[in-house]
C-alpha cells in the first residue's frame, strides 16, 4: 500500500496530519523559505504528542543548496542533536556550484544520521542531469528522494517522476511531491506508480494543515 507524508510547519499541522492518517511527518520550520530547520524544543514537543514516523529538516537557510564549511558543520550538529530525541529520519540535500549533488557531503550528513533513514528533498529539481543525479542520491546512502520530476509541480514533472521510479528499480523510493493534492494524487499513483506521496495538505492559503484535505488524500492510497 502507498503511503503519505504531510510537511508540517507547526505543531497543530503535525497533530492534524496525525489525526487524518498520514503515515509519516516531515518538520520544518520557515514556510516562506520552501522549509528550513525546525527549532529543536518545539520539535521535541511535537514528538511527544506524535505516534507516526517524525523526519527532520536540516537545512540551515532559505536559498541554495550550496553550504559553507559553517553551514556544513552546522547541519551535522543539528542531527546529532535531533538524534537524541527520538526523531525517526532527517530530510536535506547539498549540490554543487555546477547543480551536481555534493556526493562527499551528503554521504557524510547520511553516515552520522545512521541507523535513522534520510530523504533527499527537492534540491534535487534544481540538478542538471536527473539520471545521473539518481545515481549519485542513491550511491549517498539516502532511502527516499523527494522530486516534482524537476518540473514547478508534480504535473508537469509526471512523465518524469514516472522515469524515476522505473530507473530506481527500488534501490531508493521515489516519493512525489510539489503541488500534489487529492484532485491529482489519483493521476500520480496511476501514472508513477511511487511507493510515497508528499503533500503539506494547506488548502486555504495559511500555513497550516487541513484534516479535510489529509484524509481526502489518505482515501486515494488506501
Amino acid at each position: 500500500m502507498e503511503k503519505l507524508e504531510i510537511a508540517c510547519f507547526n505543531p497543530e499541522s503535525a497533530v492534524i496530519a496525525q489525526q487524518g492518517g498520514a503515515d509519516r511527518i516531515e518538520l520544518c520550520d520557515n514556510i516562506h523559505l520552501g522549509g528550513t530547520t525546525p527549532d529543536f524544543e518545539v520539535t521535541r514537543q511535537i514528538r511527544e504528542q506524535l505516534t507516526i514516523p517524525l523526519y527532520v529538516m536540516i537545512r540551515p537557510r532559505g536559498g541554495n543548496f550550496v553550504y559553507s564549511e559553517e553551514e556544513f558543520q552546522q547541519m551535522k550538529k543539528d542531527i546529532q542533536h535531533f538524534k537524541k530525541i527520538g526523531v525517526y529520519g532527517f530530510v536535506f540535500g547539498i549540490l554543487n556550484d555546477d547543480k551536481t549533488v555534493n556526493v562527499q557531503q551528503n554521504s557524510e550528513l547520511v553516515a552520522l544520521a545512521r541507523p535513522f533513514p534520510c530523504t533527499f528533498h527537492r534540491a534535487f529539481d534544481e540538478v542538471q542531469n536527473v539520471f545521473e543525479s539518481l545515481e549519485a542520491v542513491i550511491q549517498c546512502g539516502f532511502s527516499t528522494l523527494l522530486t516534482s520530476g524537476t518540473m514547478p509541480n508534480v504535473i508537469e514533472g509526471i512523465t518524469v517522476l514516472q522515469q524515476l521510479v522505473e530507473k530506481a528499480k527500488n534501490r531508493i523510493t521515489i516519493m512525489p511531491g510539489g503541488g500534489l493534492r487529492s484532485g491529482n494524487i489519483k493521476m500520480l499513483q496511476q501514472q508513477t506508480n511511487a511507493g510515497f506521496y508528499h503533500s503539506s495538505a494547506i488548502t486555504d492559503g495559511r500555513e497550516t494543515a487541513n484534516i479535510d484535505e489529509v484524509k481526502a488524500l489518505k482515501s486515494h492510497l488506501l
